[in-house]
């Protein structure tokens, strides 16, 4: 069972005095005018379990409820109280979805906002980003959950330093999405994650992506459990920073290839391994590889969630 230090517990009037750096527009609009119900105050807390009007299609089976859960993940068999992420793909019918999943303590800052809406203004705006990420789709939404992690702090919380991350479960009666958002990110672990109190970095850094509950399907943000996931505003699968967007009711992410449960980008060339033996290619939402060594004059650099071949400051191609 985790414990709260007096410093951890005064940082709470400082977060909510000094609040953090304004989440950018990649965001959905949320919070208490929007009609939000919160999650509650507390360390590794759940919002329970809510019941959805529709079924929401994810990977072959179909839920009419879900849980928000206070460390970063919507899950839909079970409530999660786990703080610290295993990597996936995780086997044992934990399936979820996972904007930043790691030691939220919204007892010491921040704000876990949910609702489930058919809001015409919300739908046309999501209506209108998909035609831009997913045109072929010719989406047009009928119904969205949106979940938002205001401003939270991490638990063993020495510093000021808070997240504001959302996760949006769409649908058009047809095909059912999933939209990961992030504002601004400024720490990765809790201390009851082998974190730093005063950076919030180190230890078993957040998971993000998803999982369907077996090893079939899964994804892994690039950047997941590393340090590198502080970097994940900066990062997106549809050429707009800080938001990955995915079709969960069949296999497929936008602007790339699932290659070994990462993101390898279209028609990029990549090495799968640290060696650099193996050139791998996506082309066509397909990844084909071959034997290739990286040259003598050249040298092998991790690049994203794979390896890069590089000569003379110059990709290997």
């Amino acid at each position: 069972m985790k414990t709260t230090s007096v410093t951890s517990l005064l940082l709470l009037v400082l977060i909510s005095v000094h609040g953090s750096v304004e989440s950018n527009d990649v965001l959905y609009p949320y919070g208490h005018d929007q009609g939000d119900e919160v999650t509650p105050t507390e360390d590794d807390g759940t919002s329970g379990e809510v019941q959805l009007s529709i079924e929401f299609k994810f990977f072959g089976k179909k839920y009419k409820s879900l849980h928000v859960n206070n460390n970063g993940v919507i899950s839909f068999n079970m409530a999660v109280s786990q703080y610290t992420p295993d990597a996936f793909p995780l086997t044992n019918g934990e399936t979820f979805v996972t904007p930043f999943w790691g030691d939220v303590d919204n007892d010491l800052g921040g704000t876990v906002y949910y609702r489930e809406s058919t809001d015409p203004d919300l739908l046309q705006k999501i209506s209108e980003d998909m035609k831009e990420h997913l045109p072929v789709l010719h989406y047009r939404a009928t119904w969205a959950f949106v979940a938002t992690w205001d401003k939270v702090a991490y638990y063993g919380s020495a510093s000021k330093k808070v997240n504001t991350f959302q996760a949006v479960l769409t649908s058009d009666g047809y095909n059912y999405i999933a939209i990961l958002n992030y504002g601004d990110i400024q720490w990765t672990t809790g201390t009851a994650s082998d974190g730093d109190a005063y950076t919030g970095l180190g230890g078993t850094p957040a998971q993000a992506g998803f999982n369907s509950g077996d090893d079939t399907h899964y994804f892994n943000i690039p950047g997941s459990r590393t340090n590198e996931v502080l970097k994940i505003e900066t990062t997106t699968n549809v050429n707009y920073p800080g938001r990955w967007v995915f079709q969960v009711d069949d296999f497929k992410v936008p602007g790339g290839c699932i290659f070994q449960a990462k993101f390898a980008k279209e028609g990029e060339d990549f090495w799968s391994e640290a060696s650099c033996s193996t050139k791998c290619r996506c082309q066509g939402g397909k990844v084909s590889c071959a034997e290739e060594k990286c040259p003598g004059s050249g040298t092998c650099e991790a690049s994203g969630s794979f390896f890069t071949c590089k000569i003379q400051d110059k990709g290997c191609f």
